[in-house]
């Protein structure tokens, strides 16, 4: 056991020659923002770009925030020599980003509309519109370009930004509301008016179209009347409003399109109702162009009724994609509005907001805790279940880290806030979860690229069937291909095919981070469904990562306290890790310890003192044989231990071995049972560690791993992970330090544990906050149920189309004699979106699996 303490930095310094010393007046510091940044290869292109600048002393990437951190030299390096960097990777120094909500954005082709206008605007670095969140988050250069010209170009593009009235954006500000769900509720309640509208004059318009069904109104309104073209007259000026008003988006937005050479929805349904609308004033103002006069009908009711249903079909959608984001809004609503904060001696209430680092907080029994920081007095049990997903109360003592917007239980506390505002971990997690939702799934792209020839094929179709009818169809053909043309318009939903994928992944990303996973994108969502093997680092992955007493073995005539507390004794202040865990295991048992005397660290060996009138020694074998103390009869109690994977320790009174102490790196309790269940998903699991191989095999012959690679140095553990891959293994990797980063970016999707390294959250793909292994498994459960989800919606949404359009095109017609209604097609097209968005929050209802302890 060696017991040797390496030499400090300070001392370090002091050995170094004067002149080797940096100039420390000469280095000054930068964090830039960085634009185009999207996976962890951008990360590692960037500090190399910065790194092999002159004068750069260090260069660290955030990916999470888009910033880089660059240590340099101010009388080598210059600002501008890091920003030209930068622009030579191919990124863009200084770039700001802004998520802006969108209004009347329903479809794959609004999305690709949007983003081409936003990249095609100068100092605009990236655009990427999403259906889930129904927003588009920009990166831009706010020197080349201010807010009113993203406006413009999306504008442009036939949008609107979504923005409020002032009284409620001033409720919005007064309720702490997310100012997209107050623009969502807006379009909800101008949708829901022109659909109350629409759906008052529908009803006497259906009722006077029909005459010849309600006998009343058939002697009223005979065939051919004057009377009955006079009411069909009433009933277009009565349906204007209707068309001209509560359809006015499909005509503003056919419009837009038209202007940039595309088609979308509102096309469809524009064309459509102004099919319907224009035959029926034909058929009133020149009824003898058709074959027979009394032939000629008005589809009024198909214009008033097919915008009531498809604005109630918007409305609803939009209503159903809200409960998407509800993970959003639950976390929003957990931060505390205000602190107990000691200034001046007094405790005083603040808002949160005016909570500053440094500032002391004092936390009550049932308490929300405002900010992050660390316990300076007292001590209690919090629930931190809102943010990790941990149900059982975790114990915090004087030193140990809190939680902003985690729940106080039972004692009173102080704590130093430490980050507060943006950089609390509760800001983190809300930022992180809102980027995730706005990003795209590789499915998504095809899904893209499919929806948008999706409108012109349908627009090509219905022109076909309105020819083909005409020409082949039975009388009245015009009448007849008319019905197609419109129906086969209308039936088509390219919102149910734009909406299939990112509504699933705004519940299932939403969901992750419910349960205490940050997932990063798209990307990662759908990669982790896939994975076949996982890579699990032992040290503070599988293990506590620190030391812990495990066993306490005596020779014959002893007993474990008297043995222990004589160890513990000579450990007591010591810093050594393995001391401090014999310590701690003593003080755990209630074991009295007394001061040591003449204690003395023998290097490589152990460490002597005298405790109370006894002389006591705490080493290894070696220590023993120098001092000629026997120890054969613990030899096999030592072997055993050793093959555990313990640290076995002999502990000596005098000129006899009293007994053997054993430390050891624990298994987390979870860490089995999460393996367990990997193994039963189909899952390899390996474990990789820097550790020797008879501790490293030990630890896996404890949880189930059969497949060890061990002794493995920090620069080789990527290498490992290339290995895997090249067996044809989609790889997972789990990991908590510094030197699991290389790896975890390696991968194909980075798990990085919370309770690690910065470093190694940034590089990865997967946060799980706690230092649980279950996290691993919710995570990859959630991604196998998202992409279930997501492949539900999409055959669902493309065998809607599939099926509807040939049917809407009257294929059963020659069989069945079955023509649809332009009504039904109508109602099927407008609830074929709702389907999709309820489908995907039944993913709302997943509940990961919990471990019986």
């Amino acid at each position: 056991m060696d017991r040797a303490e390496p030499m400090t930095t300070k001392a370090a310094r002091r050995s170094e020659p004067e002149e080797k010393r940096p100039d420390a007046t000469a280095t000054q510091h930068l964090d830039l923002a960085v634009g185009g940044m999207t996976c962890g290869h951008c990360r590692s292109t960037i500090e190399k770009a910065l790194g092999g600048l002159p004068g750069v002393a260090s260069a660290h990437v955030n990916l999470a925030n888009r910033v880089a951190s660059i240590d340099y030299d101010g009388n080598i390096a210059k600002p501008q020599d890091l920003t030209k960097a930068i622009r030579s990777a191919g990124y863009s120094p200084g770039a700001a980003s802004l998520r802006i909500p969108i209004a009347r954005m329903h479809c794959s082709s609004c999305v690709t509309r949007i983003e081409i206008a936003l990249r095609m605007t100068p100092g605009i670095f990236s655009a990427r519109a999403n259906l889930g969140p129904n927003a588009v988050d920009i990166e831009y250069d706010p020197g080349t370009v201010d807010f009113e010209g993203i406006r413009r170009a999306i504008e442009s593009a036939g949008h609107k930004v979504a923005e409020s009235k002032p009284a409620a954006v001033k409720a919005a500000i007064e309720e702490d509301s997310d100012p997209e769900q107050v623009a969502r509720e807006a379009e909800y309640r101008a949708l829901m008016r022109k659909f109350w509208v629409a759906t008052a004059i529908s009803i006497p318009v259906m009722a006077l179209s029909y005459p010849d069904l309600i006998p009343g109104l058939r002697d009223w309104m005979p065939m051919g009347s004057d009377t009955r073209r006079i009411v069909w007259v009433l009933l277009g000026v009565l349906s204007l409003p209707v068309l001209l008003w509560a359809g006015s988006q499909f005509f503003v937005g056919m419009w837009h399109a038209l202007k940039h050479r595309s088609a979308n929805m509102h096309t469809l349904i524009a064309i459509g109702i102004t099919a319907a609308f224009l035959y029926s004033v034909i058929a009133v103002a020149y009824p003898r162009i058709f074959p027979d006069p009394a032939l000629a009908e008005v589809f009024w009711d198909v214009t008033d009724v097919v915008v009531a249903l498809v604005v109630l079909g918007l409305a609803l959608e939009i209503r159903a994609k809200g409960r998407t984001s509800e993970a959003i809004k639950k976390l929003i609503g957990l931060q505390a509005k205000t602190a107990r904060v000691v200034r001046d001696g007094k405790e005083i209430d603040l808002p949160v907001e005016e909570v500053v680092a440094g500032d002391v907080v004092v936390v009550r029994p049932g308490d929300k805790i405002p900010v992050d920081g660390e316990v300076v007095e007292g001590s209690s049990a919090v629930d931190e279940s809102m943010v990790t997903g941990e149900s059982i109360p975790v114990e915090k003592r004087v030193g140990d880290e809190v939680i902003g917007a985690t729940l106080n239980k039972t004692g009173s506390f102080r704590f130093k806030a430490t980050k507060v505002g943006k950089d609390t971990a509760l800001a983190s997690i809300i930022r992180m979860v809102k980027d995730a939702q706005g990003s795209k799934a590789p499915i998504q792209r095809v899904v893209d690229l499919v929806s948008g020839y999706f409108v012109p094929a349908v627009m090509i179709l219905g022109i076909l069937s309105f020819v083909v009818w005409y020409l082949v169809g039975p009388e009245p053909r015009f009448v007849y291909a008319t019905i197609v043309l419109v129906t086969t318009l209308i039936i088509a939903c390219p919102c149910a095919l734009g909406l299939a994928t990112p509504t699933s992944l705004t519940v299932g990303i939403g969901k992750g981070a419910e349960n205490g996973i940050l997932i990063r994108s798209g990307d990662a969502l759908q990669t982790s469904q896939q994975l076949d093997a996982i890579i699990l680092d032992k040290t503070g992955t599988i293990t506590r990562g620190k030391p812990a007493l495990t066993d306490v073995v005596v020779a014959e005539g002893r007993d474990e306290e008297t043995v222990l507390g004589l160890a513990a004794s000579l450990e007591r202040g010591s810093e050594h890790p393995l001391g401090e865990a014999i310590v701690k295991g003593a003080e755990q048992r209630s074991i009295a310890l007394t001061d040591a005397q003449d204690f003395s660290a023998i290097p490589g060996h152990g460490v002597s003192g005298r405790v109370g009138d006894d002389e006591v020694l705490l080493g290894n074998a070696k220590l023993m044989r120098d001092r000629g103390i026997p120890i054969d009869a613990l030899t096999g109690e030592w072997e055993r231990l050793a093959n555990e994977g313990k640290t076995p320790m002999y502990l000596a009174i005098g000129s006899a071995a009293a007994g053997l102490v054993a430390v050891a790196d624990t298994v987390k309790p979870d860490s089995k049972a999460a393996i367990d269940v990997l193994h039963s998903l189909g899952i390899e699991v390996v474990m990789l560690t820097g550790d020797n191989a008879r501790t490293a095999n030990a630890i896996a012959r404890q949880v189930g791993i059969s497949r060890v690679l061990a002794e493995v140095l920090p620069d080789e553990k990527a290498h490992e992970v290339q290995k895997l891959q090249l067996e044809g293994k989609s790889v997972g990797m789990v990991g908590d330090g510094i030197n699991d980063a290389p790896a975890l970016a390696q991968a194909d999707v980075g798990f990085a544990i919370g309770t690690g390294t910065d470093v190694a959250i940034e590089a990865s793909d997967v946060t799980l906050i706690k230092g649980s292994l279950m996290g691993v498994v919710t995570a990859i459960e959630i991604s196998r149920a998202t992409m279930r989800n997501v492949r539900q919606n999409l055959l669902g949404a493309f065998g809607y189309n599939a099926l509807g359009i040939p049917v809407a095109m009257g294929v059963l017609y020659p069989f069945l004699g079955l023509l649809l209604s332009p009504l039904i097609a109508a109602a099927a097209m407008a609830f074929s979106s709702v389907t999709v968005v309820t489908n995907a929050n039944r993913l709302r209802l997943f509940q990961p699996r919990r471990v019986v302890s």
